[in-house]
């Protein structure tokens, strides 16, 4: 009897600890099987959103940015559920990643990593 108490504790302790952790990640396996993601239907499509806590997750960019940068058409704009609620389509913001890694990789191999010292006319003084 001890064992079955002692059992169901340490269950409700674990589905506790649980809620606390952080999301797993875009793309990972347990990210995708999270119940809150039904199986893909071609005859239903399915756009999920994500809240301020898992875009945060995802792109390491402070609030302020976000914003500035939804404000000059730079980064996908979040729209409203309810009047306390604000999302992001996922969708867009994955797409948004994705295009910024394509911008950086192609700059890297077309831009010179910084200025040619040796076309300084004089060296500055400290």
């Amino acid at each position: 009897m001890e064992s079955e108490v002692e059992q169901s504790r340490q269950t409700s302790n674990a589905g506790s600890a649980d809620t606390s952790q952080s999301l797993p990640l875009p793309g990972t396996q347990a990210y995708e099987a999270l119940p809150q993601f039904p199986n893909r239907n071609p005859l239903l499509p399915f756009r999920r959103t994500i809240r301020r806590r898992e875009l945060r997750q995802i792109v390491p960019l402070a609030e302020t940015t976000i914003y500035e940068m939804e404000q000059r058409g730079e980064f996908p704009r979040r729209f409203r559920l309810t009047a306390r609620c604000v999302v992001w389509d996922l969708e867009e913001i994955e797409a948004w990643i994705e295009e910024r890694k394509q911008a950086s990789r192609a700059a890297k191999s077309t831009a010179p990593a910084g200025p040619d010292v040796r076309l300084r006319q004089y060296r500055p003084v400290r």
